[in-house]
């Protein structure tokens, strides 16, 4: 199924006023990627990039209902220490997603990476939002390159 799936990486703060641009490139490439087979749009559950596209993909899977979304998440507490709206945001999220895959069940050095890894080794196309050389985006799409799969960073548009 690597050949109809597609991941998301980008970095958690997204200035407000650049949230609704992301959105819509999001959904541009999300639907062009739809028109070429895909069906399965994975995310990470992380505040930010990975947030905007969950909710982006729920928006479009209202038009093509065959398309999934799949939260790969790096443990059950993630959320430990968010705010009570983000927590809210992250929930509704995780009872609309399509499939829930955790790569570890608690918090544990490394879970983000083991996460981010999962992430590109389930697909052919990985969609970010790369704008400063450093993290874990960073680290995810020099790992998605070396595996040889189809990077679109939307921060270059």
């Amino acid at each position: 199924m690597r050949d109809k799936t597609c991941c998301f990486t980008g970095h958690r703060r997204i200035p407000a006023d650049l949230r609704a641009v992301i959105a819509v490139e999001i959904e541009k490439r999300v639907t062009e990627l739809i028109g070429q087979g895909y069906i399965f749009f994975e995310t990470g559950g992380a505040l930010g990039f990975d947030t905007v596209a969950a909710q982006v993909v729920l928006r479009v899977r209202d038009r093509y209902p065959s398309i999934h979304l799949v939260l790969v998440l790096p443990c059950r507490n993630q959320t430990d220490g968010w705010s009570e709206h983000d927590r809210r945001m992250y929930n509704y999220i995780l009872n609309a997603a399509d499939d829930v895959i955790y790569t570890s069940e608690e918090y544990a050095r490394g879970c983000m990476y083991k996460r981010n890894r999962k992430l590109v080794d389930d697909s052919s196309v990985c969609i970010c939002w790369l704008k400063h050389p450093s993290g874990g985006t960073l680290y995810t799409v020099n790992y998605a390159e070396k595996c040889g799969i189809k990077i679109i960073n939307i921060a270059d548009n």
